[in-house]
């Protein structure tokens, strides 16, 4: 799940270093570090029946709203299933294609399926009774606007009396 907020500028992952030759390599070593890396991304970032990768969200922020955009071609608007709850927003499709060609000697039947999920934790300043979303051109807009009261105000000169 990820999370709508500001991330630090020097924040990011951290890597192990799994060749220390400090330490003498050993079966029990060699078993720990085989167990405790990390698995490929085959298996991490794409759906693993389907090889469909999870799509690409761009998440911007201005001083009225949230902007989410997500490139996903080849879907139609009623393919998407976009849900909050919780002040948890979830974008999901399910899509199954089947095509069937017969000759006269011959049937050739193929059929796929692909599926994601993405859910991301709204901030509390995000208005959810006035949420869009529009699909065009294989791309994905979410406007998620900001109440009223979180919304910046622009700055304002102060005279001294």
């Amino acid at each position: 799940m990820s999370t709508l907020v500001n991330v630090a500028k020097n924040g990011g992952l951290t890597s192990r270093n799994s060749n220390n030759y400090s330490n003498l390599l050993t079966w029990p070593s060699l078993i720990d570090d085989l167990f405790n890396r990390d698995l490929p991304s085959v298996f991490t970032s794409n759906n693993f029946n389907t090889g469909m990768s999870l799509p690409k969200v761009n998440i911007k922020e201005t001083a009225d709203a949230y902007f989410v955009q997500m490139a996903v071609p080849g879907f139609k608007k009623s393919d998407f299933h976009i849900d909050i709850d919780n002040q948890v927003l979830s974008i999901a499709t399910d899509l199954e294609e089947e095509n069937e060609q017969k000759e006269d000697n011959y049937t050739r039947r193929e059929f796929g399926y692909s599926s994601f999920k993405r859910s991301f934790t709204l901030p509390e300043t995000v208005d959810d009774s006035k949420i869009k979303a529009t699909y065009k051109e294989g791309i994905l807009s979410i406007h998620l606007p900001k109440k009223e009261e979180a919304k910046q105000k622009p700055p304002r000169n102060i005279k001294i009396s």
